[in-house]
């Protein structure tokens, strides 16, 4: 099943492949792995996939490039992100760890979100992907960047201009910062809004503003980061699981485990009850799972096509102060 992106032409399937663990997020993934990975997503009926020239320094988008390559072009939606232009450190030394990736440090990243940068961008993820379009450009994090209000003011019109062109098939942006996701959806004609985080089975704070504008407007919702970084992802979080890529505070690890509790006297597990959840609101159009290993796609897809969690156990989670109360539930 495919669902249309905002107002474009462009249709994503409802569970997405995120391709950062492919580019060596925090650990090397080889070769051979990571085009497995990649297959595995296909055969689960993915087709959507989304990189970016950040993961990695360019490694993602070069895999999921060669291993889309044979796949037929018509089939899938394809995604990358502007706003970091990766510039060549020939002599670099070390790896990028402390950007969380396990590559050699050959290149560095350097933001940019100017109209040139933009253009630039696309251009070398395109040779990167070894594709002749990109369906989906995003602006990348642009809250982290020394000057966010750049995006606003020259990236995107650079994306708008080149989506009215035909050259991308729709655009938006992705970031974890309620504060910047609220403004590109008001102030904005985006598509898509890739929310990272933000709307989970632990914490709903996209439902104050960011939801409610994308209904509104009819801007859809590319919902990734809904296992809070791996907290969700196991059938009881304890304090060994990473919570917003780090250590879960005690009360975080608390509310995780309270919400495993109900789901398995209701008999779900805490995974397949977060990627049901996440799925559930009317804007999303894309729940995003990220993957290094062929199993643990194949995982996510198969607790992505369970059955929609009982009723009860959404009751039991709002009367517990577990779950907001105004937030969509599976039916």
């Amino acid at each position: 099943m495919t669902n249309p992106l905002g107002s474009s032409t462009v249709a994503v399937s409802a569970l997405g492949f995120g391709a950062a663990s492919i580019g060596n997020l925090y650990r090397a993934v080889p070769d051979e792995q990571a085009a497995a990975t990649v297959d595995a997503a296909w055969q689960a009926g993915i087709r959507y996939f989304d990189t970016a020239p950040h993961y990695g320094l360019g490694l993602s988008e070069q895999r999921l490039g060669r291993a889309l390559a044979e796949r037929p072009r018509a089939e899938y939606a394809l995604s990358t992100k502007v706003g970091r232009i990766l510039v060549d450190e020939p002599d670099g030394a070390g790896d990028d760890l402390a950007n969380g990736f396990a590559v050699p440090a050959t290149r560095r990243r350097v933001w940019d979100f100017s109209a040139a940068g933009v253009r630039r961008s696309i251009e070398e993820s395109l040779a990167r992907l070894g594709h002749d379009r990109i369906d989906i450009v995003l602006m990348h994090d642009p809250d982290e960047s020394p000057e966010p209000d750049k995006a606003l003011r020259e990236a995107y019109p650079a994306l708008d201009g080149l989506r009215r062109e035909g050259i991308v098939g729709a655009i938006g942006v992705g970031s974890k910062d309620p504060a910047i996701l609220a403004r590109f959806a008001t102030e904005t004609d985006v598509d898509a809004l890739m929310v990272a985080g933000r709307y989970t089975l632990l914490e709903q704070p996209a439902l104050d503003d960011i939801l409610p504008a994308c209904v509104k407007r009819g801007i859809s919702v590319l919902n990734v980061g809904v296992f809070n970084s791996g907290l969700l992802a196991v059938e009881w979080p304890d304090e060994t699981r990473p919570y917003e890529y780090g250590t879960a505070p005690a009360d975080i690890l608390a509310r995780a485990q309270g919400i495993a509790t109900a789901c398995r006297r209701h008999g779900v597990t805490l995974p397949q009850a977060a990627l049901a959840f996440a799925a559930a609101h009317p804007a999303v159009a894309s729940t995003v799972v990220g993957a290094g290993k062929p199993e643990h796609v194949e995982r996510s897809a198969e607790w992505f096509a369970q059955p929609a969690p009982p009723a009860a156990l959404w009751a039991e989670l709002v009367e517990a102060g577990l779950l907001r109360p105004d937030a969509p539930t599976p039916a």
